[in-house]
């Protein structure tokens, strides 16, 4: 059932006082999304949402149903029922033979030890596998390859047929909780505080198939690794659950620059009592990274930062972007960033470049990519060469979106036809261009007259 409602720029219940947060004016200006859809279809918390297509998403959640949606009209084109217990995975996987026409598929884990791939078009189950050891908790779908990949207690590789076609042996019990595509048919697993480099190799003899090799474990990190993001073919991202921040060579693997400790004054003791972050591990684990060819974007503890790729330096933060836990963060085409939270809300960011000396400077140890806190006398003095040199930005609230009553887990951006969240309080919501909204609809009006004969032109 939808419910169309008209979305202001009140203020959420209890945060009104909270100081330390940006607060937005009522008018909201360069806020579009002034309308919004409901979308009811869960009976659990909503973790999951995934893009089909231009203008169809998938959700799925604890209650283990699929719902498929249409973003322009909020409608709800199938229900999914085939797991019994929470979807911890979910994954678009599209099909690419060239004499069959192309198929939307959705691939999607669950606690139950299944895995199930769907048809988009027609709501169908097209097979189910119930072979796994432990649950799957991550998805990754190897387009070039034509293959995909589950992640558990160990690696599977399967193709579109849902074949296994090989698997490496038990690696933890914890099991592998992110995987990222790297080139030359590599992936790296996230396991633990430990980082596995795997190949794949497909081999000419028939007889003897598919391989998957563990070539590298790097032992970086200092505590688990949260999050994994690919920049591109020569770089890759990790963030941990202390805060620690690695930029990793995609080729050959080694650490190009690692951004350690940056809540700790002994650490860094120019950073401001006021403003240093909490070292509670949830205030600092690093939630979510998403990057551009240029900057890497990081949900840390309950603030947002940016992070030059280039220069090696973070060039804009916001320390309380929320009241709680940031858990997903994107960065729009037009220099916006949005990002949601634990306390329910979704705020929009504009990147702007300082005019004038900074009100809250980002501090010259914030990241110490020099090392854990080593002295190099020759390395900080180059570290504040390069910050002297670096153009400083800040970033601006210009849009909040009050209207789920819990966590939002996650958002999809789909242009103009706007914004999908999904959240702890069983919703969807679709956030619209109020502008654009209401010239459709006039303009539909106006069709439907001139099609009725009801519109008269007076001279």
């Amino acid at each position: 059932m939808l419910r169309w409602l008209i979305g202001g720029g009140r203020e959420p219940q209890g945060l009104a006082e909270k100081s330390s947060v940006q607060t937005v004016g009522e008018e909201q200006t360069q806020n579009p999304y002034t309308e919004l859809l409901v979308l009811k279809g869960h009976q659990d918390i909503v973790r999951f949402l995934v893009q089909i297509d231009d203008c169809r998403f998938a959700s799925a959640g604890d209650d283990g149903i699929v719902c498929l949606w249409n973003a322009q009209t909020g409608e709800k084109l199938f229900e999914l029922h085939g797991h019994t217990h929470k979807i911890t995975a979910i994954a678009p996987f599209s099909s690419s033979d060239a004499f069959e026409e192309k198929r939307h598929l959705i691939i999607t884990a669950s606690a139950d030890r299944t895995v199930i791939v769907w048809d988009c078009t027609s709501g169908r189950q097209v097979q189910k596998v119930s072979c796994f050891h432990s649950t799957v908790k991550c998805l990754t779908v190897l387009q070039r390859l034509d293959v995909w990949l589950s992640g558990g207690s160990d690696l599977c590789v399967w193709n579109r047929k849902l074949d296994l076609l090989c698997k490496t042996s038990h690696l933890t019990d914890a099991g592998i909780s992110a995987l990222v595509e790297l080139p030359k048919n590599c992936v790296a697993a996230a396991v633990g505080k430990e980082l596995i480099i795997f190949r794949l190799t497909d081999s000419n003899n028939e007889s003897e198939g598919w391989n998957v090799l563990e070539v590298k474990r790097l032992v970086d990190h200092q505590d688990n690794i949260l999050s994994l993001v690919s920049v591109n073919d020569l770089t890759f991202v990790t963030g941990s659950h202390v805060g620690e921040l690695i930029v990793w060579d995609a080729l050959d693997w080694t650490k190009q620059a690692s951004e350690c400790n940056f809540w700790d004054s002994s650490v860094h003791p120019d950073v401001q009592p006021e403003i240093k972050l909490s070292q509670s591990p949830n205030e600092t684990s690093v939630q979510h990274l998403t990057s551009d060819e240029e900057y890497v974007f990081a949900a840390v503890g309950k603030g947002i930062y940016v992070y030059n790729l280039q220069m090696k330096c973070v060039i804009a933060c916001q320390r309380t972007a929320h009241d709680s836990s940031v858990l997903h963060i994107e960065k729009l085409p037009n220099r916006q960033l949005i990002s949601c939270s634990e306390d329910g809300s979704v705020r929009i960011w504009e990147l702007r470049e300082k005019q004038q000396l900074p009100a809250e400077p980002v501090p010259t140890g914030f990241f110490n990519m020099w090392g854990f806190g080593r002295a190099n006398k020759q390395a900080n003095q180059a570290a504040k060469k390069m910050q002297e040199n670096t153009p400083m930005y800040f970033l601006e609230l210009v849009g909040d979106l009050i209207g789920h009553s819990s966590a939002v887990q996650m958002f999809l951006y789909f242009g103009e036809l706007g914004l999908a969240t999904c959240s702890a309080d069983h919703l969807i919501i679709l956030w619209k261009d109020g502008e654009r909204e209401s010239s459709l609809r006039s303009l539909t009006l106006f069709q439907k007259l001139a099609q009725n004969g009801d519109l008269q032109l007076k001279l």
